[in-house]
């Protein structure tokens, strides 16, 4: 049997029988191939019915066999495409990355003009390889020759053959960058015996290309001619040559030198053996004999395999479109998730080869489409991980005498022969970036076997940067210093093989270090490759350490992240030895509580945004210990967002303990509320409403005690009152809470008479709660204030069948019909939906602790962009839960920052207008559900808010999102988002330090026509500001919190109060702008119809002046008078008001 890719669950048929239905049914006898095609075609009839005429056939063509294309197409549309649109999205975009006939035809002129070129280049007498002087001017050797002196001799003669190679011949490239791979076969006469030996093969090569750059840089055909290396590989430099003119762009052709055909002997190249002697790399031989060359070797080995991987790759793909599709696509998705550059990369050709590796074993099928072709690979490299297995080895092996496989493994982290038996195609790939693709496979096939609609644009056309993709990340530099950790690892048998190219020896075993130290702690550790440099001909070769930084992703665990032990063996074990050399200074003997005493290391993180950086400890620890990476080289990113959500006070915790802290106050009241006794009903149930329950309040409120000396007594109300000569007391945030009374006959019919029994519950409950526990209580005819441990929350009453009262209109005849009304839509919002959304994400956090800091992030930008106004907490809330319960292609993120960038990349690049954001709480919805939410959204379109998000609780309205953003308003978010997103991910990616963090923070002010800026004295929040003051007033705390008898000023903000002011005034005229967290500036925009001239009417002139236009009276807004206004309003808290008077005329 084959495997081919199973589709989705239900049918494990389908696809994986295809190959044995479709041949045994030409083979065997006519019965039994009609049965396959009836069964066929009854699918397939009803849609070409409706649409063609039908055709006088003969009675032969009648009864034709449908060809396999066509049984093909329908049967994969109908299992693998779960819609028609994924095909058409599919096809779209292969059409958008591949060539043109016309683009194809200038290339082959372009082609054929670089091969007469070649040929023409004259040839040079022979010298000894250590006499370069022949050289011209104006061109170096593409090669670091160390050590220089080496033995042989060097002659040019012009290539015996000149071939193109590569995906070009293929019809595999794809756009944008084009690249022609073109071999030259250097002639015998050029080689002498033993080449292999101490890289006088790559000598030759280097010298080869620097004659042939010094003459081709002559010509006027081509626009430019650099050199550049071969996948990264420092010791097999390419040329590249561009076209002049306008098709600069149109194709970069890549020269590729290589030995004449079996010019070495295969079994001098074998992994064990060595071809670079110590005695000429190092200086002296080595008494215990010479190390094996693997990498060497198998560099070798791919120059003399070019031709013959070409041919096996054009028979495998030959005429096959589908292949060719597919590769095109796999090519995609590799740079999507950039894990097709540089050295060690899993490229093109790699994916290429794999894919006919997958044809020759039956596991791909010729006649599969390209999206089979993706789904066949994807599936193929996430089960090679289930078996654990990295050995992809071939059944194609035809050759007889084959080297051991173990050879291969004890010397490679991947293996993937050749036909030949003896090149290993992955040789230079990581295992790091081995797990990194097959984990990327995995999560491709989950998405796309989820069926969701979007699958296709999350899959090809979603990039994953690594800063994006990662929870934390680690940038090591500058690169040099990983040569010192070269020789505290003993690498030099690594440097011997690689020539040199300290970065790619401490590659491997860097990682290996890391990932046993953060088992628990991580899901995956993937680590970037350097960029292959470009260069020109007349500057010297670019060292190791040029490639800029390494940086490491590491994906985290958050269930074993935040655990401050790493427990060790017991003392008296053998293995206690290891643990110990393994962690240093750090492990020591502790006892713990079942008497076992063991080896532990335990490190320092008293809250949990330390704890969620513990990596950050282990990671400085481990290099500086056993890599001599000293910690001024190792740039850790994770915590730098930290400092927007950190109390002003607080430098060590982001807000979670006070969080907590709060919710447990909570947690006591509401029981006390639950057992009280000596109300008229009993409480039903009691929820919380307010951010604070959820875990997204910005800055969680902290328990306050009033200093009584700062304000002024009511005494009769044992309250405390701001006093006009003190700055503006400490802002105490009330915590909203709903109370359930039981349903009861009682309970009065009349929406009026409902409202002032509610009124008495709330004065009971203050009574009550004064009497039983002693708590100081305020009530109001809607809520009660209640004073706990320094938190103040307040207690709203609600009976259920309230908005049931509310929705009954009656008519001038007496009759009753329910109908939703403002106010009874409101009601349930405040005390239906909101409990059951605050209940929903405080679950959320629980299955995922980064949601509270990402959540707390999203909301203190929005709100640093001056428009917090514009969205609820709780449409901004949901807007970064969806990252969670849907977080493809990525995981769901375990950091704040990573969680925070994907915010920022969810606003600006959602289609808001078409489609709406569907937030999946609890997973209760299902597939069909959802599709029918969507459709009921088209249909809805019209009547919907701007932004449009829905849940399992309100499918169809999108309730937080209804009082705005306005259309501008949330165009003005996208843009900044989209502004944001790459300042801050360059600003992380810097190794240097991310520089000033709350750049992206800061909102732009020149887009106001004018600024109203107050005085920090009445700012109770001013410590909460993006950029906090140096010092600020005091608010009239006192430091040390403790029980407090007195009711604080609960809820006191000038600027929100003067905010009101301004906007019932001047509503009409402009919109105002401001960031509740201790803004002190207001931004001023004139709405642009308040500028318009009105006619005149006595009875509205408020902020207008009257002109005569065109002998007419007319009103237009008095722009003096009403700045005027701005600042009489604001008598006290307004500083000053600055207008901007060229952005508007009157």
């Amino acid at each position: 049997g084959t495997m081919g890719p199973a589709p989705a669950g239900k049918q494990p048929s389908g696809a994986a029988r295809e190959p044995e239905v479709i041949e045994p049914a030409l083979e065997d006898s006519g019965k039994e191939k009609k049965k396959v095609s009836l069964k066929k075609r009854a699918r397939a009839e009803s849609p070409a019915e409706s649409l063609l005429q039908p055709v006088k056939l003969s009675r032969e063509e009648l009864y034709k066999e449908p060809t396999n294309e066509e049984l093909n197409r329908l049967r994969e549309t109908e299992i693998l495409f779960h819609s028609s649109l994924l095909r058409l999205q599919v096809e779209e975009l292969l059409k958008e990355v591949r060539l043109s006939e016309k683009k194809k035809d200038r290339i082959d002129t372009f082609l054929r003009e670089v091969n007469q070129r070649i040929k023409r280049v004259p040839p040079t007498p022979e010298t000894v390889l250590t006499d370069q002087s022949w050289l011209p001017a104006g061109v170096q050797v593409p090669l670091h020759q160390v050590p220089y002196t080496v033995k042989g001799s060097f002659r040019f003669l012009p290539p015996s053959q000149v071939t193109i190679i590569g995906s070009y011949l293929l019809g595999t490239c794809i756009r944008p960058d084009i690249n022609v791979d073109v071999a030259l076969t250097m002639p015998r006469e050029i080689f002498q015996d033993k080449d292999g030996l101490n890289q006088r093969y790559f000598r030759k090569r280097a010298l080869y290309l620097a004659h042939l750059a010094h003459f081709l840089a002559k010509d006027p055909l081509f626009g430019s001619v650099r050199f550049s290396y071969t996948n990264g590989c420092h010791l097999k430099p390419l040329l590249l040559l561009r076209p002049c003119g306008k098709d600069e762009h149109l194709v970069t052709v890549r020269l590729h030198p290589c030995p004449p055909l079996d010019y070495f002997r295969p079994c001098r190249l074998l992994p064990t053996k060595n071809n670079v002697r110590s005695a000429w790399y190092r200086g002296q031989s080595l008494p215990e004999g010479e190390p094996p060359t693997p990498h060497y070797n198998t560099w070798l080995l791919q120059d003399s395999a070019l031709e013959s991987h070409v041919q096996m790759l054009s028979t495998g793909l030959g005429s096959a479109q589908g292949l060719k599709d597919g590769v095109a696509l796999l090519k995609v998705w590799l740079r999507q998730r950039e894990l097709d550059k540089g050295l060690g990369g899993f490229n093109g050709f790699l994916i290429s080869m794999l894919v006919t590796f997958l044809v020759s074993t039956r596991k791909i099928h010729t006649t599969m489409s390209g999206y089979q072709v993706l789904r066949s690979v994807l599936q193929f490299l996430g089960e090679a991980a289930r078996l654990g297995k990295v050995s992809l080895n071939s059944d194609w092996l035809l050759c007889t005498p084959q080297p051991a496989l173990a050879d291969f493994h004890q010397v490679f982290p991947v293996v993937f022969l050749d036909s030949s038996g003896l090149l290993n195609l992955c040789a230079d790939v990581t295992a790091s970036t081995y797990h990194q693709v097959q984990h990327e496979a995995q999560l491709s096939m989950a998405l796309l076997d989820s069926k969701a609609d979007d699958a296709f644009q999350l899959l090809l056309m979603t990039p994953k940067p690594m800063i994006r993709a990662f929870d934390h990340v680690v940038h090591l530099h500058p690169l040099s210093r990983l040569q010192a950790a070269c020789h505290r690892l003993k690498l030099w048998a690594e440097l011997q093989d690689s020539g040199g190219d300290y970065v790619s020896a401490a590659l491997g075993p860097l990682t290996t270090l890391l990932e046993q130290g953060l088992r628990s702690r991580l899901h995956l550790l993937a680590h970037s490759r350097p960029p292959v440099p470009e260069w020109d001909i007349n500057q010297d070769p670019p060292k190791h350490k040029d490639s800029g930084t390494l940086t490491l992703g590491l994906l985290l665990r958050p269930e074993g992240l935040t655990s401050v032990l790493e427990l060790g063996p017991e003392a008296d074990q053998p293995e206690a030895a290891d643990f110990r050399q393994f962690w240093g200074s750090r492990s020591e003997l502790r006892r713990f509580q079942d008497g076992a005493i063991r080896e532990a290391v335990v490190w320092e993180a008293a809250s949990m945004s330390q704890k969620r950086l513990i990596p950050h400890q282990v990671v400085t620890h481990l290099l500086a210990l056993h890599a001599d990476i000293p910690e001024s080289c190792v740039h850790y990113v994770g915590g730098f967002l930290g400092a927007l959500i950190q109390s002003p006070k607080e430098t060590s915790s982001t807000g979670e303990e006070a969080l907590a802290k709060a919710v447990h106050c909570y947690d006591d009241l509401s029981r006390l509320l639950w057992r009280l006794e000596g109300l008229p009903l009993t409480v039903s149930a009691v929820q919380g409403t307010h951010p604070v329950l959820r875990y997204t309040e910005v800055f969680p409120p902290v328990p306050v005690r009033p200093a009584y000396s700062f304000y002024s007594h009511l005494q009769e109300r044992a309250s405390l009152l701001p006093r006009p000569d003190k700055p503006c007391p400490a802002y105490v945030e009330p915590i909203t809470m709903v109370c359930h009374l039981e349903g009861s006959g009682q309970w009065p019919q009349d929406a009026e008479a409902v409202r002032r029994v509610r009124a008495a519950f709330q004065l009971r409950l203050a009574e009550v709660l004064a009497q039983q526990h002693k708590l100081q209580c305020r009530a109001t005819a809607t809520h009660t204030d209640v004073l706990k441990d320094g938190f103040v929350f307040r207690v709203r009453v609600a009976y259920q069948k309230e908005p049931q009262i509310l929705r009954e209109v009656r008519s001038p005849e007496g009759m009753i019909s329910l109908r939703d009304t403002p106010a009874s839509l409101h009601l349930e919002r405040d005390t239906k939906l909101l409990p059951l959304l605050t209940s929903a994400l405080h679950g959320l956090q629980q299955q995922h602790p980064a949601f509270s800091g990402v959540a707390r992030l999203a909301k203190r930008w929005v709100r640093a962009q001056l428009l917090g106004e514009g969205f609820t907490d709780e449409s901004l809330d949901l807007v970064s839960a969806a990252l969670f319960l849907h977080p493809e292609p990525f995981t769901p993120p375990s950091s704040p920052q990573v969680g925070f960038l994907r915010f920022l990349s969810l606003v600006s690049t959602f289609d808001w207008k078409n489609n709406p954001l569907i937030v999946n709480l609890n997973g209760e919805l299902t597939a069909e559900e959802q599709v029918e939410i969507r459709s009921g959204f088209l249909a809805a379109r019209t009547r919907l808010p701007v932004m449009v998000i829905l849940t399992p609780q309100d499918r169809k309205s999108s309730v937080w999102t209804q009082d705005g953003p306005s259309a501008q308003i949330l165009q003005q978010l996208v843009i900044l988002a989209a502004e944001a997103l790459p300042i801050l991910e360059k600003q992380l990616m810097d190794p240097r330090g991310p520089g000033d963090i709350r750049t992206v923070f800061r909102p732009p002010l020149d887009m106001y026509d004018v600024l109203i800026r107050l005085t920090p004295r009445h700012i109770p929040r001013h410590r909460q500001a993006v950029d906090p003051p140096a010092a600020s007033f005091c608010r009239g705390l006192l430091s040390e919190p403790g029980p407090s008898s007195l009711m604080p000023v609960v809820g006191y903000d000038p600027p929100q109060l003067y905010l009101a002011q301004l906007r019932e005034a001047f509503g009409d005229l402009a919109l105002f702008f401001y960031d509740q967290y201790g803004g002190d500036v207001i931004g001023v925009l004139w709405k642009p119809t308040s500028f318009q001239p009105q006619p005149f009417k006595a009875s509205c002139t408020k902020g207008h002046m009257v002109v005569s236009q065109g002998g007419e009276l007319v009103m237009v807004p008095n722009v003096e008078a009403i700045l005027e206004d701005f600042a009489v309003l604001g008598e006290g808290l307004v500083q000053a008001v600055e207008a901007r008077s060229e952005k508007w005329t009157v």
